[in-house]
């Protein structure tokens, strides 16, 4: 189990207090002791992941290692987000998960396009909120493995070699 994932920071993107609100008690009530920043558009999400404007203290507001992105904000949306942070090397790594009302193929289809991790709807009730908080938790912040950020940096633009084909038990080559 991936158990320095614990207490990774989380960035919530979403402009309606209101889920905002919701997200932070279910977080609390599914007992998640990540800390979580809140930005309120898409605008202040890219700042946030590139230490601009009211975001430049990277103790205050650290790299997050999961973001959950709303798509429907103000300045810039979820899709744009998600187009310019791609397009950053050194977020790569970052764990995007869409949180949208929106249960549209061309939204789920594009957002994926444009490189999320998951696409997920928004419930409707509270209760299936914190096992999705809970699920969440569970999946991409205990068992999944991380790309280390030492080789993500390490080997900038270097493609992965195949592996040579292995000789079969009597020696031969293939």
């Amino acid at each position: 189990m991936n158990t320095s994932m614990s207490n990774c920071a989380v960035l919530l993107a979403e402009d309606d207090p209101n889920e905002v609100f919701l997200m932070e008690r279910a977080f609390h009530n599914a007992n998640l002791k990540n800390p979580m920043h809140v930005v309120r558009d898409g605008q202040e999400a890219i700042d946030y992941l590139s230490h601009q404007g009211n975001f430049t203290d990277t103790t205050r507001h650290p790299a997050p290692k999961l973001m959950l992105l709303d798509l429907k904000m103000p300045r810039k949306n979820g899709f744009e987000v998600l187009e310019w942070l791609r397009q950053q090397p050194a977020l790569r790594p970052l764990i995007v998960v869409v949180l949208s009302s929106s249960d549209l193929a061309d939204d789920v289809n594009r957002a994926y396009d444009l490189g999320a991790n998951s696409y997920l709807v928004k419930p409707g009730d509270f209760e299936a909120l914190i096992n999705m908080v809970k699920t969440l938790d569970a999946y991409w912040l205990k068992l999944n493995q991380q790309v280390s950020r030492e080789r993500s940096f390490e080997y900038p633009g270097r493609r992965r070699q195949p592996r040579r084909p292995r000789a079969d038990s009597a020696g031969n080559q293939p």
